[in-house]
């Protein structure tokens, strides 16, 4: 990506990029808490427990990031505490399609956020683009899960699609500005 006069240097950029990507990541463990608090002893427990440990590596990676760098988080992660869960448990409570309709709407959101994180760092920060992409492989896998689960399914796919990816990509810009 080409740089442009007055664009932050790229200590800026990349400390942006980990508050934001702790921000998505405790939201998404979030997420998975509220799921597997409703669902987590029916069928679809062990898909959301696997997708939830894969959550709290990529959680715990950026959490040392943030320390390491000695970057701040954001200050709305108590708001993701709360949100986080509600979103996750209200989707569980609709049935295990709406869970994963929820999974694809903000599994699609990260993709695209870390896709352009990584167009962005352009062989700049190799570990943490080496990170980055491992994890959106690894949430295209939960989004893939998650349509073979039924995610199209489910009551008003269309509707619950576009509102949780909507705030899933508000959720996005605000972490990483504030």
């Amino acid at each position: 990506m080409k740089r442009l006069p007055g664009d932050p240097p790229l200590k800026a950029r990349v400390e942006a990029m980990v508050r934001v990507n702790h921000a998505g990541e405790y939201g998404a463990r979030r997420i998975y808490e509220g799921q597997l608090a409703v669902l987590g002893r029916g069928p679809a427990g062990p898909a959301l427990r696997h997708m939830a440990r894969q959550e709290a590596r990529h959680l715990a990676y950026f959490e040392a990031e943030l320390a390491g760098r000695r970057v701040r988080p954001t200050a709305l992660q108590p708001l993701w505490h709360v949100l986080g869960f509600a979103l996750g448990a209200a989707t569980a409570a609709m049935g295990e399609r709406a869970a994963m309709a929820c999974t694809v709407a903000v599994e699609e959101a990260i993709d695209e956020h870390y896709a352009g994180q990584l167009e962005a760092l352009e062989g700049e920060e190799p570990e943490l683009a080496a990170a980055i992409g491992e994890f959106r492989a690894e949430e295209l896998e939960h989004r893939d899960t998650a349509l073979d689960a039924g995610a199209e399914q489910a009551p008003a796919y269309g509707l619950l699609y576009r509102a949780v990816n909507t705030a899933s990509k508000l959720a996005i810009a605000l972490s990483t500005r504030i």
